[in-house]
């Protein structure tokens, strides 16, 4: 995904070296380019990044903050300033590739969620806008998570609809995931900041199922009138939430080419109604409105952990460069040690105690570990204390890590 135009001969880091410590730092818990400096010195990093020595003899095996600095800030053509350029369709194709691999076979059915969320900045970045429901400056990246896999995490401005740029990234995806599954089933997933008569259109074009929320209004409310009131008698006489469902043919008065179905919650709770409401392309036949909701819809609600992860544990929020390409770039190296994390976890770690851990418990109990470590002219060891109370998940993680890299 990136290129060198560098003199080799006058070199000391490689590219490879640069991309590999950023990321590992990351997934270590240093998102600050700062921290580099002492890391540079590390030799826990050195063999990550498989370089034990430096060419020159005032020189470190890693990298500093400078030069990390410099790999950042890189663009799409080398320049005379800036050597290294990075494709970034290149690093986009990497993450649908990474999750087709994951798969020993084709599934029958995927499910593709979408969600936008608010990155919060704090200085005068390029794109800077203020916006209103977050209360905040912000950027606004768009995330397109399967399961726990990450396929995508593009960084916008603010001051766009939560759907902007939805339908070129839904059909980048699906068309790549298609060239590899062409029978597989595939629905899209998100809230009501999707329902957009654009990206419905596309799926209904290209086969592809969806189910989203949709916003309430005074009309579909009073489509659910007497189940309201039914929800209300039950929750007064058994003094439990109560809640109905109804399906529904519905279109809006302008933006909507056509009826679509809509199912309808009509909740009474805490002593007032809760209505709410989904659209989707999935027919009756198919899928009851009460399964549809309960359990195909609300099960989206797991995607927003996969956000926490990805922006409280990897520091993806850590857009604080002037410039949006130099954040979009920031954004792709927390994304890919979450890849990476979740790769650990899926290989590594299956059925122990970790198989389902947030990526910063993962860190703190298996990563960042005290250990004794002696380099020697030929060999760096690491003795670790037997006390420690996750050794046996260490050592079974290090086993199918091995084996997986030999197979």
């Amino acid at each position: 995904c990136f290129t060198d135009a560098r003199r080799p001969d006058l070199i000391e880091h490689g590219v490879g070296t640069l991309i590999g410590q950023r990321v590992f730092g990351i997934a270590l818990g240093y998102e600050d380019l700062i921290d580099h400096d002492h890391l540079r010195h590390d030799p826990a990093m050195a063999v990550l990044a498989r370089k034990l020595a430096a060419r020159r003899s005032d020189c470190a095996p890693l990298a500093g903050k400078s030069t990390l600095n410099r790999l950042e800030l890189s663009r799409p053509e080398p320049t005379r300033y800036h050597k290294i350029a990075h494709d970034g369709a290149a690093i986009e194709g990497l993450f649908v590739n990474l999750f087709l691999e994951a798969h020993k076979s084709a599934p029958k059915q995927i499910v593709l969620d979408l969600d936008a969320t608010d990155d919060p900045i704090h200085g005068h970045q390029e794109g800077r806008f203020f916006h209103g429901y977050y209360d905040a400056y912000c950027y606004l990246p768009l995330y397109v998570f399967c399961g726990r896999h990450l396929l995508a995490a593009r960084l916008r401005r603010s001051n766009i609809d939560a759907s902007a740029g939805a339908v070129e990234e839904v059909e980048r995806i699906v068309t790549h995931i298609r060239t590899r599954w062409p029978r597989v089933r595939i629905l899209l997933r998100a809230d009501s900041g999707f329902a957009r008569e654009a990206l419905m259109a596309w799926c209904e074009k290209n086969r592809v199922d969806y189910v989203f929320g949709l916003a309430r209004n005074d009309r579909l409310v009073e489509e659910i009138a007497v189940e309201l009131i039914q929800a209300e008698e039950e929750a007064a006489r058994t003094g439990k939430p109560a809640r109905r469902f109804k399906d529904l043919r519905w279109s809006t008065r302008e933006s909507w080419s056509r009826r679509r179905r809509v199912i309808a919650k009509a909740e009474w709770t805490q002593g007032e109604a809760n209505p709410r409401f989904i659209v989707t392309s999935l027919k009756p036949r198919e899928v009851t409105a009460r399964h549809l909701y309960e359990t195909v819809y609300c099960a989206r609600g797991d995607m927003e952990n996969r956000i926490k992860e990805t922006q409280g544990d990897l520091f993806a929020d850590r857009t604080s460069a002037a410039t949006m390409r130099a954040n979009q770039l920031r954004l792709w190296f927390a994304s890919m040690a979450y890849v990476l994390m979740c790769a650990l976890r899926r290989i590594g770690l299956a059925h122990t105690q970790f198989a389902e851990a947030a990526c910063g418990t993962i860190r703190l109990k298996l990563l960042k570990l005290g250990a004794l470590v002696r380099v020697s002219v030929r060999r760096v060891k690491f003795a670790m204390a037997s006390g420690c109370p996750w050794q046996n998940e260490w050592a079974l993680a290090h086993a199918r890590l091995r084996n997986a890299a030999a197979a």
